[in-house]
């Protein structure tokens, strides 16, 4: 078609006006083909000039990138007419510093209130050899990532067969005390009718039901723990910063950790970086770690220097985050069973921060380490995979 338009015009005074009313009518047709071609395709595109204003667009962009102000097309850059702050972000970055061949995930709100998982891609757009303008693409790959979390799931519950083997087994002796005691129970109180119809004495039979009543509350104990451990939580997963929610949180602890006379240091990464996390739910990891960090350091030293320490830092494709102390620290006895149900070693503990602290980060497809030494302190370090696209970013902007 290019070649065909190009001897057109070096031909266009000589030809007559019916030949140029078929001209034009060929051109309108495949203008049409390439229209119908651009709404068919089922990614977002949205083509723009040089300085960034939109030519075209399809429908699917417009279901993926939430638009507003269209009827400015022509005249506002791309990036302030997307009602999504965080993709109209990413396209004026790219456009302020030239940054092609680029990719970035989003979260974002779809219409029917439900979060979608959308890719934005960034690609040069050339002609004749050179750039006149860009292509954005828009995927969406919330299927994808509903799939991998569903696998993790599934993955976790293969853990279940040994855990209620377990359970099992530990139900047994309540249940084997409990049935003694009732037995003995009911054999007194049948010789008692035999001998005259007295019941026994209620000394005696309290002694059995005080035995079956303690063997109750163990079994309730015991199911609940289960259940605590094989309860999936609620999340609201969604592509966040953690730094930022690093900083927001520390600034609220600080004042009141230094009140106590502890030193609060937080040092985070140099370059953004998102993760697939429920950000109320990794706020809550952050203030229960803290949290122990400040008993830990309040009940180990009677002299002033407590420290807790923030960092974060991405590497081999994963976010990591340590918080140390300098606090009494834990024996190895007690680092391995730190992130059990009700295993607690303070006197006011449930024991369950750190176990729901376990569940969160594993849901977040990650993993938590704890190392310790007496008199010097703990190091909690987390572990939470990076995202393909933001690893791609974040080597490219070294």
């Amino acid at each position: 078609m290019n070649e065909f338009v190009e001897k057109v015009s070096e031909k266009a005074a000589k030809l007559s006006d019916e030949q140029v009313r078929r001209i034009l009518n060929a051109a309108r047709e495949e203008n049409e083909v390439f229209d119908s071609i651009m709404q068919s395709i089922p990614s977002g595109i949205v083509i723009v000039d040089k300085n960034w204003c939109i030519m075209r667009l399809n429908r699917a962009a417009k279901r993926y990138m939430p638009f507003f102000h269209l009827h400015q097309i022509k005249s506002e850059p791309v990036w302030n007419l997307i009602a999504d702050e965080d993709i109209s972000n990413f396209i004026s970055c790219c456009a302020q510093e030239q940054n092609t061949n680029v990719r970035e995930e989003f979260s974002v709100v779809a219409s029917d209130g439900k979060a979608r998982f959308i890719v934005v891609s960034v690609i040069p757009l050339l002609r004749k050899s050179r750039i006149a303008g860009s292509i954005i693409f828009a995927d969406d790959v919330t299927s994808k990532r509903q799939k991998e979390i569903l696998i993790h799931r599934i993955e976790n519950l293969k853990s279940l067969t040994s855990l209620a083997a377990s359970v099992a087994h530990e139900i047994k002796n309540p249940l084997g005390a409990i049935s003694i005691h009732i037995q003995l129970l009911q054999r007194a109180i049948k010789k008692s009718r035999e001998s005259g119809g007295m019941l026994p004495d209620e000394q005696h039979m309290e002694k059995y039901l005080s035995v079956v009543t303690e063997e109750i509350e163990n079994l309730n104990k015991i199911v609940m723990d289960f259940l605590f451990a094989v309860r999936p939580l609620k999340t609201n997963m969604s592509l966040a910063d953690p730094d930022a929610i690093i900083e927001k949180a520390m600034a609220f602890f600080s004042p009141e950790l230094e009140s106590f006379g502890i030193e609060v240091s937080v040092s985070t990464g140099s370059s953004p970086v998102r993760i697939l996390i429920d950000e109320k739910l990794f706020r809550e990891v952050l203030v229960n770690i803290v949290q122990n960090a400040k008993a830990a350091v309040l009940s180990g030293r009677k002299e002033p220097g407590g420290k807790i320490i923030v960092k974060s830092f991405v590497k081999s494709d994963h976010y990591i985050l340590t918080v140390a102390d300098n606090g009494c620290g834990m024996d190895e006895s007690t680092c391995s069973r730190i992130f059990e149900p009700y295993y607690t070693t303070k006197a006011d503990g449930t024991g369950l921060g750190l176990t729901t602290v376990y569940k969160i980060i594993k849901e977040f497809q990650g993993d938590i380490t704890v190392n310790s030494q007496i008199g010097k302190g703990t190091v909690f370090t987390i572990q939470i995979p990076v995202p393909q696209e933001e690893t791609m970013l974040l080597e490219g902007s070294q």
